[in-house]
């Protein structure tokens, strides 16, 4: 891998006047950020609509795109909605994102925007040329006609033709809205990098209308559920409670569903991270009545034939990434390693414990993407603040920091992780700030109070370009 660097910093989390960050001037602010420090890479978390924790990774469709990203100042411009109606759209806050104001406000301005809509040829247009955002819209139309219940309990199959529609126009608005925004950012030299969950919620549309792709019983309800096991963060594992791939019927039919799915994200991004890779190798099936993810147990997964179909796909311009962390056998890396795709190291993984681990740096591969910390970790200033004085001292001496005065040492682990010899590095937009854990974005296992930050234009402002820009010059990214 060519030495690079980016960073890290869902499009949820961008400044701007509308309760989250969209695809407005913000988006193009941030890509001229990352130029004029001399990034090349922009990661962003899923683009799918988040479930009522504000999880993006538990969606209504994993093709679908959320709503909340489109920018009400386009729509102002193609005149979809008045001066009025955008200005009653304000935040009250940059600080986070209002998702309540969101769920109860954004889908009716949005509505009356599609009312207005003049192309709709265009917009039928591309809905069916994308049949999976096809069922999508009917989906949520669906749910919208049945009272917004899950479709275990729907009652009937009339949709609003409104609704229908809106849904339309929002998923032609959102695509051709990011369209743009990729290829300014492209056109800058900055690459994104998407991310891919690898399960789909029960209620949800690829569920509904792919059933056959899961693990069903007679009743038609998940007969186990994902998760993980118990490990140094959960002692009960973790109970997602999504439902399971049937894959050796979806390797019958040369997994086509995923196929499509992956073949969707690489118009979306330069770059795709597969989010819990190791489920493809083997993956924790737990009973679906469990009361804690700990009765799950290891089945294996589709291994080298998914594998295969990744490489049938991806073409030059493209790459994948394999995010191989959680509790890694032989045979996950393995697999890993028959890929080919980079894999994943975290420097705050590197010190759990006295073991020379493989997410120190000097253990670093060229051909993995190292981050100081993911969407899941607390922020790198966080995690240094919460050591124990004893690890902390031994992090720092191993980043070439030996003053007592540890306050200082946070940029000798950034020019360690930039020194480092993996191939990409990708710092959270945070651990650029050097904020602390209240502005951590997400603490896995925990309901409430995750996924909500964001970052303003001033404090984005405050960043020490030239410092970025050095760092990058220096270590030959």
């Amino acid at each position: 891998m060519k030495r690079k660097s980016g960073v890290l910093l869902p499009v949820s989390t961008l400044n701007g006047e509308f309760s989250c960050g969209s695809f407005g001037k913000e988006a193009y602010d941030f890509i001229d950020f990352l130029t004029d420090c001399g990034f090349s890479y922009w990661q962003v978390l899923p683009f799918c609509m988040v479930d009522e924790c504000n999880s993006p990774y538990k969606s209504y469709s994993a093709f679908g795109g959320n709503p909340y990203f489109i920018d009400l100042n386009e729509l102002y411009e193609q005149g979809l909605i008045t001066a009025d109606e955008r200005n009653a759209a304000k935040q009250n806050t940059p600080y986070s994102c209002e998702y309540v104001r969101l769920f109860h406000t954004r889908f009716a301005l949005l509505k009356t925007a599609s009312a207005r809509c003049k192309n709709r040829d265009a917009v039928l247009a591309f809905i069916k040329e994308n049949p999976y955002l096809e069922q999508f819209c009917e989906f949520m139309a669906l749910k919208a006609a049945n009272g917004q219940k899950p479709w275990t309990q729907w009652t009937t199959a009339q949709t609003d033709c409104d609704e229908l529609f809106m849904w339309q126009f929002t998923q032609y608005e959102f695509f051709r809205q990011w369209k743009k925004v990729k290829e300014y950012a492209n056109g800058k030299g900055v690459q994104i990098i998407g991310d891919i969950p690898i399960y789909v919620d029960f209620d949800s549309c690829d569920v509904w209308g792919n059933r056959d792709q899961f693990q069903m019983d007679a009743n038609g309800m998940p007969a186990a559920v994902a998760g993980c096991p118990p490990d140094y963060f959960a002692e009960d594992g973790q109970l997602w409670g999504n439902p399971l791939y049937d894959w050796e019927k979806m390797e019958k039919d040369g997994f086509s569903w995923w196929r499509a799915r992956m073949q969707h994200m690489f118009k979306l991004f330069d770059g795709v991270r597969i989010d819990h890779f190791r489920g493809l190798e083997s993956y924790w099936r737990i009973p679906a009545d469990a009361k804690t993810a700990r009765e799950g147990k290891w089945v294996k997964g589709p291994g080298k034939a998914f594998i295969d179909m990744l490489h049938e796909i991806t073409d030059d311009k493209h790459f994948v990434i394999a995010e191989d962390l959680g509790e890694i056998t032989q045979e996950v890396i393995d697999l890993v390693n028959y890929s080919g795709f980079p894999g994943m190291r975290v420097f705050q993984f590197g010190f759990l414990g006295d073991d020379d681990n493989p997410h120190k740096p000097h253990n670093y591969p060229n051909n993995c993407i190292a981050y100081t910390g993911t969407h899941d970790n607390n922020t790198l200033l966080g995690y240094v603040w919460e050591l124990d004085d004893a690890r902390r001292r031994d992090m720092l001496a191993y980043c070439g920091y030996t003053s007592p005065d540890w306050d200082h040492g946070y940029d000798a682990i950034l020019r360690t992780m930039f020194a480092s010899h993996a191939g990409t590095l990708i710092l959270p937009i945070q651990d650029l700030l050097g904020y602390g854990s209240d502005t951590r974005l997400n603490i896995p296992g925990k309901a409430d109070g995750n996924w909500q930050y964001r970052v303003t234009a001033e404090q984005l402002g405050g960043i020490d370009r030239r410092k970025f820009r050095t760092f990058n010059e220096m270590y030959k990214r």
